[in-house]
């Protein structure tokens, strides 16, 4: 995408302003911003565009407030900020006085998101391109939304990772993990542990993870699992369908990180320290019309979210909270010392269980088998990482 000259920016912002005054520029976009999610070799090079029933379901699920800092580590086009904007401003009547911020590191499209917002007249600032991973968030955010990369190998920078390697070297203390660094094989708890540390006493997640995060033995794993519980940060998982949200077609669920999870004014009537919801969503999809494509749906994404509501016990306008119970193979609320016991797992699909069926069986195995397959993959990666630690020292 060519860069505007210097001196520019204030005659292209007139002419976005002008464009975006028509009543086509807007749906226009919208629809290049699908193709671009549908386009395989997009999302093969990193990078991924939320479809918009998944951006409704991950900011609904966060419930960003009036005045709040909302921050999208990757930001992509930028569609989880504008459904951020969206979200409160038809809940306030006004323009947001939110911030809302967004990291990108592939600079063309880092400019697509800017793009996005100047059309829809959202005042959203776009950091210069770079990577989120390479130092923690200089600031607290109320309200953090990614829809992650999965799987990132040989994530860390070079000097960071060769200080890591030697033993007995002073190395600074990372504050997003000071008890143990995150592994090189797979950025995936690089990111959780980003995010949790970018949060304020009060602040909320929600992104998208692989679901071996959820599930996986492995040791650094595990361990990452039984701390977010320790400190009582996890609030819902929830199992996806797959390939209803871009950029793979690996099974995912969607984390929800919650620093306070207490009663309190403006917020749930029910306490929920100390507890995990979990929601087994993974047949809650709809097909698209003359496609093999899968979309959550309005239907879906409301019952959701219904769910999570509830067993928050949040209600709108003034209204009574609807009550919470579990429902088999949908939803189930456990402690986290019932947690803790099996193995710190995080998988919904193993809490929210369906009533025994020769199918529920059948799907049941095969599950289990996926996530089995999936383990012994990531313990490949790791072997050879340390294959290639060893073969540098020779």
């Amino acid at each position: 995408m060519p860069v505007p000259p210097s001196g520019s920016e204030g005659s292209l912002h007139a002419l976005i302003q002008a464009i975006g005054s028509t009543q086509l520029v807007r749906p226009l976009l919208d629809h290049c911003l699908r193709d671009l999610s549908a386009d395989q070799a997009q999302a093969d090079g990193g990078h991924y565009f939320t479809p918009d029933d998944m951006a409704r379901l991950m900011v609904s699920a966060a419930v960003p407030r009036d005045g709040h800092r909302v921050l999208d580590p990757v930001c992509g086009s930028g569609g989880l900020l504008v459904e951020s904007h969206r979200y409160v401003r038809e809940r306030v009547g006004l323009d947001p006085t939110m911030s809302l911020q967004g990291k990108e590191q592939h600079a063309h499209t880092s400019q697509v998101a800017r793009m996005n917002f100047a059309v829809r007249g959202i005042t959203a600032h776009v950091f210069p391109p770079g990577d989120s991973l390479a130092e923690p968030e200089p600031e607290p955010y109320d309200i953090v939304l990614a829809n992650l990369p999965f799987n990132q190998r040989n994530w860390a920078l070079e000097g960071e990772a060769e200080q890591t390697r030697r033993p007995g070297l002073a190395v600074p203390v990372d504050p997003r993990w000071p008890e143990e660094p995150p592994s090189r094989g797979s950025a995936n708890s690089a990111w959780i542990q980003h995010i949790a540390h970018a949060l304020t006493p009060a602040g909320r997640a929600v992104f998208l993870m692989a679901d071996s995060v959820a599930s996986s033995r492995q040791p650094v794993i595990r361990r990452l699992r039984e701390r977010l519980l320790r400190d009582d940060l996890v609030e819902c998982v929830i199992a996806l369908p797959p390939r209803v949200f871009g950029q793979s077609k690996a099974p995912a669920c969607l984390w929800v990180l919650n620093r306070d999870k207490s009663a309190r004014p403006g917020w749930g009537v029910r306490d929920r320290r100390q507890q995990v919801l979990f929601v087994n969503a993974r047949r809650a999809f709809e097909p698209v019309l003359d496609s093999r494509a899968r979309r959550l749906g309005d239907k879906n994404t409301a019952l959701i979210l219904a769910t999570l509501a509830a067993w928050r016990g949040l209600s709108e306008n003034g209204a009574t909270a609807p009550p919470y119970n579990d429902a088999a193979g949908w939803s189930r609320s456990c402690s986290t010392k019932e947690i803790a016991d099996r193995e710190s797992s995080l998988m919904p699909t193993s809490y929210a269980v369906e009533p025994p069926s020769p199918e529920r069986d059948t799907r049941s195995r095969v599950e289990q088998l996926k996530l089995e397959l999936a383990d012994q993959l990531d313990q490949m990666r790791v072997l050879e990482l340390r294959l290639l630690d060893v073969l540098e020292e020779i």
